[in-house]
């Protein structure tokens, strides 16, 4: 059975990007959102649509990816579960996450969390450019082309 590309889509801004990659490499993908983030997407495009619940789209998504899927999200907690199993997980700014650099993040995940419990302001992200919307391409392209010469 090929690989297939799953998508934690409820604020994912590539979206058109993986479509076209998908697409190109002939493979199966799988955009996973609440209800309650209706999206308008192409016939072709697998959906799941899950509860409004805070973890309901990361439980359904370790739950179906398996072992050289790839799975695009920007959450550092269901990118370090992904990797453990053998998924590639990649950030919409184009980021391949590895199980090196997991323990930082999470650090740094949970310590801009208590902060923020504690009234602190914490930096957000920066805002998403054109040069992040390359870079993701261009990281998703070089991940599929590996796999096809695998």
């Amino acid at each position: 059975m090929s690989s297939m590309i799953y998508v934690d889509a409820d604020s994912c801004p590539v979206k058109e990007e993986i479509i076209s990659l998908s697409r190109k490499y002939k493979k199966d993908m799988v955009f996973v959102f609440s209800y309650a983030h209706n999206m308008n997407l192409p016939e072709d495009v697998k959906t799941a649509v899950v509860d409004t619940d805070k973890e309901a789209a990361d439980l359904y998504l370790l739950q179906h990816v398996k072992r050289d899927d790839i799975c695009i999200t920007q959450d550092h907690a269901l990118a370090s579960l992904l990797i453990i199993k053998g998924v590639s997980a990649l950030s919409p700014r184009g980021h391949i996450f590895t199980e090196e650099e997991m323990n930082g993040l999470l650090q740094s995940r949970y310590a801009s969390q208590k902060a923020r419990r504690a009234g602190k302001k914490t930096k957000g992200p920066t805002k998403f450019t054109e040069e992040d919307r390359i870079t993701f391409y261009r990281a998703l392209e070089n991940k599929l082309a590996q796999q096809e010469f695998s």
